[in-house]
C-alpha cells in the first residue's frame, strides 16, 4: 500500500504515466468534461471535495511548470485565485471558453465538487532534473 503522496489509485496512476508538457485539469463541479478524456469524478455533495485541497494534494505529488487559469476567477473568485497564486508556478491566462477549449488536451480530468465560479485549472507537466 502506498503511504505518501497521492493514494487515490486512479490519480495515482494517471500521473505516473504523464510527461514533459501533458496536462491535467482539475475541475469544478460545473466545467464541462470533453468527450474523450477521461474523468475521475471525486465529487460526492456539492462542495466536497473542495478544488484547493485537491489542487494543493496534487501538487505535493507533481512537477507542474505552469498553470493555466480563466482570467475571469480574479474577479469571481478571489479566495481561490489567491490560493493558485501561492503555488510559485508561473500562471497563464485564458478567457474560460478557451480553458474548456484547452482542457480537451488534458490526459485526464479530476472533477470537484467545487461550487464556486471559474475554480478550474489546467496544469502543465514539467520535468523532475
Amino acid at each position: 500500500m502506498k503511504k505518501h503522496g497521492m493514494i487515490n489509485r486512479e490519480i495515482a496512476a494517471m500521473l505516473a504515466k504523464m510527461g514533459h508538457t501533458d496536462q491535467l485539469t482539475i475541475a469544478d463541479c460545473g466545467l464541462p468534461i470533453p468527450e474523450g478524456v477521461p474523468c475521475i469524478d471525486l465529487s460526492y455533495a456539492v462542495g466536497k471535495p473542495g478544488f484547493t485541497e485537491i489542487l494543493l494534494e496534487l501538487m505535493k505529488d507533481f512537477q507542474a511548470e505552469k498553470v493555466y487559469i480563466a482570467s475571469q476567477i480574479k474577479a469571481e473568485n478571489p479566495t481561490v485565485y489567491n490560493e493558485i497564486t501561492q503555488l510559485q508556478c508561473p500562471i497563464d491566462e485564458l478567457t474560460h471558453d478557451q480553458l474548456k477549449e484547452q482542457s480537451r488536451q488534458s490526459k485526464f480530468i479530476i472533477r470537484t465538487g467545487e461550487a464556486t465560479p471559474y475554480a478550474n485549472i489546467i496544469v502543465q507537466s514539467g520535468v523532475i532534473f
